[in-house]
């Protein structure tokens, strides 16, 4: 019988956008770019999500570079990968301050078996963006950073969103990491594609480990809280 992996897994395969792009900006797909990527998420689907239980989803903005934009599995760079879900890799290990807020939320939740049995972790654009900066160094850039952008890849975001219905999730609340335009255009798109009972946001861990990172107690918490209201 067909699981949640498997569904996982071939959504992974096929995860591209075909189309052209604000000039000044890249795609950032780890599945095309990094031999490994595949691979680690086969693992990690089938490690975590060899079964058909319901599961909420939580999605974060687009992946990053240091994180997703490596491993491909969302909010987990190459140490937490490692460290947490037990997944080693052969290359140059990275730290993304967004991985590190989520493990410590995921072990206070009770640990990474207990957590990815109830939800899914995603991204509203499953795919990320650079653009090289006035220095020449190349840094992230999120989906809804100009207009142009947003306008492009708006078709690709709304078919991958509607793709999570394909995996069994629970509709009644998704959780939206991002209080800001990231919460307001999923607020936007869910009344318009009719799928979520409710969209609750969350800060985003970014936020937290660069603004508030002396709250971050605080922030797990609110996390947690969140959570159990719909355990």
């Amino acid at each position: 019988m067909e699981t949640l992996a498997d569904k996982l897994i071939e959504y992974t395969y096929n995860l591209d956008h075909i189309g052209p792009l604000p000039e000044g900006i890249r795609i950032m797909n780890p599945f095309r770019k990094n031999p490994q990527a595949i691979k680690i998420a086969e693992i990690f689907y089938r490690k975590f999500y060899s079964d058909n239980c319901k599961r909420h989803l939580i999605l974060g903005i687009n992946p990053g570079r240091f994180g997703a934009g490596v491993t491909g599995i969302t909010f987990t760079d190459t140490k937490r990968l490692r460290e947490k879900c037990g997944i080693a890799i052969d290359c140059k290990e990275t730290h993304e301050p967004s991985s590190v807020f989520i493990y410590e939320m995921i072990e206070a939740y009770g640990g990474v078996e207990k957590f990815y049995s109830a939800f899914i972790l995603g991204a509203v654009c499953p795919l990320g963006f650079t653009r090289i900066n006035d220095k020449g160094g190349e840094v992230n850039y999120n989906y809804y950073d100009s207009r142009e952008l947003l306008e492009a890849v708006s078709p690709f975001i709304e078919m991958n969103v509607k793709k999570y219905l394909e995996f069994g999730i629970s509709t009644d609340v998704c959780f939206c990491l991002g209080t800001g335009k990231n919460a307001a255009f999923l607020s936007e798109l869910n009344t318009h594609l009719g799928i979520f009972g409710r969209i609750v946001p969350l800060e985003h861990p970014r936020f937290i480990m660069q603004y508030k990172k002396g709250m971050k107690d605080q922030y797990i918490d609110k996390y947690l809280n969140e959570f159990m209201k719909v355990m």
